[in-house]
């Protein structure tokens, strides 16, 4: 227990201290030109003080007198050191963020003053010890450099107190670079490094220690960490999954920053700070294209591309622009997707220096008049047919506008190249299409035996597909969908808890397409090797958790986030598959397969046609279904419960059916 005069004494330093806190903010909120002369103000009472005290310290006492012409030599002083204060822009400087040049400013600044000093009472013969300059260099450079960083460092500490606490995994270059970028902000306090590197651990490096990754637990603990920062952009996608998978179970947002192959293309800056992709999660080496596959087919030839706009197909155009095409044509029945991509490669054409002619078409893959004279006009080479519609549930609800894009638009696109003389064309499919438990899966596979059927007939065009699963940030997909909600709070919203999906990064899907197009020699069907699937609940809970919050359904802390089941949409199951058989071969890269699998005779590809144009024309989705089940390996029992418009259409009419017998039944009643 403290006495009275204890209590009383830390009270007033308390109170003092609060003061001058209040005092600071004051200073800080006030107007920059105000701040400036209250600091010059300020800076020439140093400059008095710290002549009188440096006489005071020389004479070893107080009790001395100054005459006329110390006075003025001190007057002097203050005037021209004022002058010169200025001169050297010591008040240009925000000394909250203080650093080297202004540093060195005031050492200038404190240097010319003392030399102003000296020489006065060099030529006014002053009455002062000669090692007074020396006295007042050291004590006006203590008042001057003093304040300002006395002034910093509170700045600093109040963003500090308003920051979240982060650790940066990675010492190396770019985690030196993001501490300094950090610094400079005021959302997040970098407190230690992590490194793996055994050389660093227990070293520090611009003032921050570096701790071994062993560490981590203790140290989220010790210093209330919110966020793990990874500066480890050359890391291999599988020692980055390996450091994440260390991370998850920890109750901190992991964030990153860029690749290293962004930072060297000049795309990003190591402080930019993102959400991990999906991609690190995955942590699967991407396998190098191979050029002259991907030349094959584009350089310098006219190609076409489909569905120009969308996921995969604007990317299929991005990847063609650097194979340095002819021409590049851009086909999509979306205006504003078109001109997004037009105008995007656009742009791309002008930091790459290139001479490529771009013409962006609208239209309809529907219309086979338009897309021959498209071809013939423009003496296509290369057709990568990417349009369709893929949304699963979508495709349920409209299942003759589905079969019409996918399946028609297929026959139309592929049958006016053949008529037109291209030289290739590429059908961009889906793991959906094997074993299908949905009309666009059904579609898709039947647009694919399109193209087998078109390959067994003389024709100088080369028809091939290529299949693979889901693409990671594609419109629709779900790793976007959970950030989302993850970000408003949950919850997330998975169909079922044994659901899994292949992945691959859409750059990636598009290199191999334009590869695999470069391999086919007529009906091939290609399979891109996705890896492992990826059970879709264990990717909702890691991406909760490395979100910073608590992914635990049995728990209810204040950061926890649901992961709700909701249950199959229509027409999904559980596992995807990428083969109808087992039937398949080698092509040579490492990541492309052929599968050799069952077909139909072109004349009964024509027939299936013909019928399912009179379905789609009268929107008999019953029928429809059943000559899908006919034609399409597996896919069996599909009920057609969703169809809007069906749906709507057969409501109307068992209401008016009702409706009749009503009228049947009055009369028969009345005779």
């Amino acid at each position: 227990m403290l006495n009275r005069p204890g209590r009383f004494l830390s009270r007033s330093v308390f109170g003092l201290v609060a003061g001058g806190r209040e005092i600071l903010e004051k200073v800080i909120e006030l107007p920059r030109n105000i701040k400036q002369a209250c600091l010059l103000s300020l800076d020439m009472v140093y400059v008095a003080v710290a002549m009188w005290s440096a006489v005071a310290l020389r004479y070893g006492h107080l009790d001395f007198h100054l005459g006329p012409v110390e006075i003025a030599c001190g007057i002097a002083t203050i005037l021209a050191s004022a002058l010169f204060f200025l001169r050297l822009g010591l008040y240009r400087a925000v000394i909250r963020f203080l650093g080297h040049q202004a540093i060195w400013a005031i050492l200038t600044a404190v240097s010319y003053s003392t030399l102003i000093l000296g020489a006065t009472v060099f030529f006014a013969q002053a009455h002062v010890p000669r090692s007074t300059p020396f006295i007042y260099f050291a004590l006006l450079l203590l008042g001057l450099g003093g304040t300002r960083l006395v002034v910093r460092a509170y700045y600093h500490s109040r963003l500090r107190s308003m920051s979240e606490n982060v650790i940066i995994y990675g010492a190396g270059q770019s985690g030196r670079q993001l501490l300094h970028a950090l610094h400079h902000g005021d959302q997040h306090h970098p407190v230690v490094f992590v490194d793996d590197d055994r050389h660093l651990q227990r070293s520090v490096i611009n003032g921050l220690q570096v701790a071994r990754p062993e560490d981590m637990e203790q140290l989220i603990l010790q210093h209330d960490i919110t966020q793990v920062l990874l500066a480890i952009p050359s890391a291999s996608p599988e020692r980055r999954k390996e450091i994440i998978n260390s991370l998850v179970d920890f109750p901190v947002h992991v964030r990153t920053v860029p690749t290293i192959s962004e930072l060297l293309a000049g795309e990003a800056s190591v402080n930019q700070i993102r959400d991990i992709d999906l991609d690190d999660l995955l942590g699967r080496e991407p396998v190098p294209p191979h050029p002259e596959l991907i030349e094959r087919c584009i350089t310098d030839k006219v190609v076409v591309v489909t569905g120009a706009g969308g996921s995969i197909g604007s990317e299929l155009c991005r990847q063609i622009m650097l194979s340095h095409p002819k021409e590049l044509i851009l086909l999509d029945n979306s205006e504003f997707a078109l001109y997004s991509i037009e105008r995007e490669l656009r742009d791309t054409m002008v930091g790459l220096d290139s001479e490529i002619e771009l013409v962006a078409l609208l239209g309809s893959v529907q219309d086979q008049t338009r897309l021959e004279s498209i071809y013939r006009t423009f003496e296509v080479n290369t057709v990568y047919h990417a349009a369709a519609y893929k949304h699963v549930p979508l495709v349920e609800y409209n299942i003759a506008e589905g079969v019409a894009n996918n399946v028609f638009g297929t026959w139309y696109a592929a049958d006016a190249a053949r008529k037109s003389g291209v030289e290739t064309f590429v059908l961009v499919s889906t793991d959906k299409a094997v074993r299908p438990t949905n009309i666009m899966g059904a579609s898709k596979r039947l647009a694919e035996m399109i193209l087998q059927g078109l390959a067994q007939g003389e024709t100088a065009t080369r028809f091939c597909m290529v299949r693979f699963g889901n693409v990671l940030g594609s419109s629709g997909s779900v790793v976007p969908l959970f950030w989302q909600q993850i970000e408003s709070g949950g919850p997330v919203t998975v169909t079922h808890p044994d659901v899994s999906r292949y992945f691959m990064s859409i750059p990636e899907a598009a290199q191999l397409v334009l590869q695999a197009g470069a391999m086919g020699t007529g009906g091939d069907v290609f399979v891109l090797d996705m890896g492992e699937p990826v059970h879709i609940v264990d990717l909702a809970k890691r991406m909760i958790r490395l979100s910073g919050h608590e992914a635990n359904q049995d728990k209810h802390s204040e950061d926890h986030i649901d992961i709700e089941f909701i249950g199959l949409r229509p027409g999904e199951k559980l596992h995807e598959e990428l083969l109808l058989g087992t039937n398949v071969t080698g092509t040579g890269h490492p990541m492309i397969m052929r599968a050799e699998e069952e077909s139909l005779p072109l004349s009964e590809i024509h027939q299936l046609l013909k019928d399912l144009t009179r379905y789609c024309d009268a929107l008999d989705c019953e029928s429809i279904s059943a000559l899908l089940s006919t034609a399409v390996s597996g896919f069996d029992d599909h009920q057609v419960r969703y169809d809007h418009l069906w749906s709507k259409q057969a409501e109307q009419t068992a209401q008016k059916a009702q409706a009749v017998s009503n009228v049947k039944v009055l009369f028969a009643d009345k005779t």
